[in-house]
């Protein structure tokens, strides 16, 4: 299977913050989440694969080829989503077509009225009359409309509704069906997240926390209720991170070296993120 996405060691150093080590693997037919909390790194990662920023080292290759020297026709094969609509606020959806049709020698005309319609984009109104969960449909439905094969987006579900939100995620689905596109996306909304994504990758302070198969990861943690004393009978390496409740602790562990006789409940993506936080 090829990787179309393949970050080794990749660091970026600011005064203030830096990010440090970053790897990552996204093969084709796959959907990658990028998570983390606000200025933990995620859009600096995006912004370096797509070299809106120099990185300080590492390699960031897309389709095997160097994010630093991509041919045009690369290029084309990557739609990009920011948090922000790209586009005039002056211009009509007809008339984003016709400026994309003119920038991209791939450009499919039936695939982006086909996509306006599915999202209910007005054609006739401007940009500036859209609300941003419209304007975010529109930067989509132009990404995907020139052929891309390897779509990044960053925080692409904020401002829309939960209608919206599932509408995105089938689009997202039925993208890498055929087993030869891929998804990068950030987002704060892990439960969307957690749906459909089959790699999660955990940024905190700069630094990769992990970057593995979702249901691998999910499987391979799971919440357990104790005390403090029955706490002591766990090995240091079954336990990921601890709380205090008003009934005790509440601690995430590794299934696989629970002791016999030990049973625990099923930890979410957002219970692993947060205790993986807490605990670096």
């Amino acid at each position: 299977m090829e990787d179309l996405l393949k970050l080794e060691h990749v660091s970026k150093r600011y005064r203030g913050f830096s990010l440090e080590d970053v790897n990552l693997t996204l093969p084709a037919g796959c959907i990658m989440g990028l998570i983390g909390e606000n200025g933990a790194g995620k859009t600096t990662t995006i912004k370096l694969i797509l070299d809106l920023v120099r990185r300080d080292s590492g390699t960031i290759r897309i389709f095997g080829e160097d994010s630093r020297s991509l041919r045009r026709n690369i290029k084309e094969r990557i739609g990009v989503v920011m948090d922000s609509c790209c586009f005039s606020e002056e211009l009509t959806g007809v008339q984003v077509g016709k400026v994309m049709r003119g920038i991209y020698r791939n450009w499919n005309q039936d695939q982006y009225e086909e996509m306006l319609s599915r999202y209910g984009i007005s054609r006739k109104k401007l940009i500036k009359e859209y609300s941003k969960g419209m304007k975010m449909k529109l930067s989509l439905a132009a990404a995907i409309s020139h052929s891309a094969e390897l779509l990044i987006l960053d925080e692409a579900a904020g401002g829309l509704d939960p209608r919206a939100r599932e509408a995105l995620l089938e689009t997202f689905q039925d993208f890498v069906m055929d087993e030869r596109h891929s998804v990068f996306v950030s987002s704060h909304i892990l439960s969307d997240l957690e749906k459909v994504c089959d790699y999660i990758t955990y940024i905190h302070g700069g630094r990769v926390l992990f970057s593995e198969e979702k249901d691998r990861l999910l499987e391979s943690y799971g919440i357990v209720h104790c005390t403090e004393r029955q706490l002591e009978e766990l090995d240091r390496g079954a336990v990921a991170g601890i709380r205090k409740t008003a009934f005790g602790l509440e601690v995430l562990v590794r299934k696989t070296a629970l002791p016999s006789g030990w049973s625990a409940d099923p930890a979410n993506l957002e219970t692993v993120m947060l205790y993986y936080g807490r605990e670096a």
